[in-house]
């Protein structure tokens, strides 16, 4: 359990600096959709409702709320593992409860606008955009965020203060 802990509390912080142009991406990405979820209610509390998700308006609030945070902490480089392994847990979760349903064209949601709408080829359309943020957050969950990173600055100043004590 330690060993867990410890991975994902010290990421690698040596990788290209071009790193942050990924964490840059899904960070914003997130940052945005969870605004979205409050400012248009058929983002947030509508779409966990028709969804059939338990009190739909709590959870819609905290999914949000964590998608700002954790853009936020994503765009600078902070708790990258932590914050990539629940991204990738929820995009998961996305996929199964709202793309899934497109295969049998049973989903609450509305169709999409253009064919394909339904069948396998119909979710591989719509999970395009969830796809590339599993991905991005599986890269930078191995990786780690890179050289310019608020990792890469407690990481090294850890180094340097260790150094410097004996």
């Amino acid at each position: 359990m330690k060993k867990s802990i410890d991975w994902f509390l010290n990421p690698p912080v040596t990788g290209q600096s071009n790193i942050i142009l990924l964490r840059l991406m899904a960070g914003s990405v997130f940052l945005w959709e969870g605004i979205l979820k409050f400012v248009y209610p058929n983002q947030g509390v509508g779409r966990f409702t028709k969804l059939g998700f338990p009190n739909p308006e709590t959870l819609a609030h905290i999914i949000a709320v964590g998608e700002i945070i954790g853009g936020l902490l994503l765009l600078f480089g902070l708790l990258t593992r932590i914050v990539s392994f629940y991204f990738i847990v929820q995009m998961i979760v996305a996929v199964l409860t709202t793309k899934i349903a497109l295969y049998y064209g049973t989903s609450p949601l509305p169709m999409p606008p253009a064919p394909p709408k339904m069948g396998i080829w119909a979710v591989f359309h719509e999970i395009r955009s969830d796809y590339a943020q599993i991905l991005t957050c599986l890269f930078l969950l191995l990786e780690g965020p890179g050289r310019q990173s608020i990792d890469f600055i407690i990481t090294t100043s850890k180094k340097v203060y260790t150094i410097n004590e004996k």
